[in-house]
């Protein structure tokens, strides 16, 4: 049995928590918050303990993982205490705000002999491992073009919820790094590392945080094919996220948890979809939270077996610092209006 601490009690954390109480080897010990009243109600609600501090936490003996759900700037400098205490620690996304940041977390998970995650829960949906395995298989022949669209809402109280929202120093930046971040993810999973991007970007909605609510990016990926990323909070209504994968062979799309796309030149092979996925509910489009916890069970369920088995989880340090390397690379070029290489 694993048993798990979890840092913050936000709406994340609440994801955390149910799809923890979903696996049969995992159990909640309790959670904490710099509010302890805050903290106190989650644990009256999940029926575990409320920590009175963050140490106390993370050396408690009845806490095995630790769930890092607090704003992503604050991610390393907790990691750190994490890991060194020997606990594994699996951290909400992004990992954090710069590559840099992540590459302490790794280093030091390394050394510790600990594992680090990141979730990114899109990759685990059968969807996605659909797309993957034709992917791999050779379907799409050449990969020519892989977009990803995250186009949503949202509200000005949406940023004033939290101090931390729309901030540099705590966010990382806005609709990009917070919102498309699991679009990224998956279409790096895709279509391989990046190797140059171009960008712009604007605010043109939430004038009031200090970060961008658009961009707009052109990508190249090491294996010679081309991308491009648009993402927006400043779209009414907004729309489902969407991962278009096209090759010389073959094209697929994905709406959110929908397979809206699938068509090859080789209709020899087997053509059916895979069932939608209801339990996501609206995918986020206007609500953050209008999602489910099953793409967070399957990622703890994975993560807790390569503990057991001794490998890699399917989303380690390294592979969730990779949308991080990308985002922030995006920035730059925006910023500065310069095409950037990533070495």
């Amino acid at each position: 049995m694993y048993r798990f601490g979890i840092i913050g009690t936000g709406a994340i954390a609440d994801i955390h928590i149910k799809a923890i109480q979903a696996i049969h080897n995992a159990e909640l010990t309790g959670v904490f918050n710099r509010n302890l009243s805050k903290a106190q109600k989650f644990a009256d609600t999940y029926h575990c303990r409320a920590f009175r501090d963050i140490e106390e936490l993370i050396h408690c003996p009845e806490v095995d993982v630790v769930c890092i759900c607090t704003p992503t700037g604050t991610h390393r400098d907790i990691a750190l205490k994490v890991v060194e205490a020997g606990k594994h620690c699996l951290i909400e996304k992004p990992l954090e705000i710069t590559f840099d940041r992540c590459q302490d977390m790794i280093k030091a998970a390394h050394d510790a002999n600990v594992y680090l995650g990141v979730i990114f829960q899109s990759r685990f949906y059968p969807e996605n491992r659909k797309i993957k395995e034709a992917i791999e298989r050779g379907r799409f022949g050449n990969l020519t073009i892989g977009s990803a669209y995250v186009k949503w809402s949202r509200t000005k109280e949406y940023y004033e919820q939290a101090a931390w929202r729309g901030t540099w120093e705590w966010d990382g930046g806005g609709a990009l790094m917070n919102q498309a971040i699991h679009a990224v993810d998956t279409l790096i999973w895709f279509m391989g590392d990046v190797v140059s991007v171009q960008a712009y970007m604007g605010n043109f909605k939430h004038h009031h945080i200090e970060v961008e609510d658009t961009v707009v990016a052109i990508l190249k990926f090491e294996n010679g094919a081309l991308g491009t990323i648009e993402c927006s909070t400043a779209i009414h209504p907004g729309s489902l996220k969407r991962i278009e994968i096209t090759g010389t062979s073959g094209s697929a799309t994905v709406e959110d948890v929908s397979i809206t796309k699938w068509e090859f030149a080789d209709i020899s092979q087997e053509k059916t979809q895979v069932a939608s996925d209801s339990s996501n509910k609206g995918g986020g489009v206007s609500n953050p939270m209008d999602i489910g916890f099953k793409g967070h069970q399957l990622q703890i369920e994975d993560f807790l077996t390569a503990i057991e088995e001794g490998r890699k989880p399917l989303i380690d340090g390294y592979e969730g610092a990779k949308a991080v390397r990308v985002v922030e690379a995006i920035y730059r070029s925006a910023k500065n209006k310069e095409l950037i290489e990533l070495n």
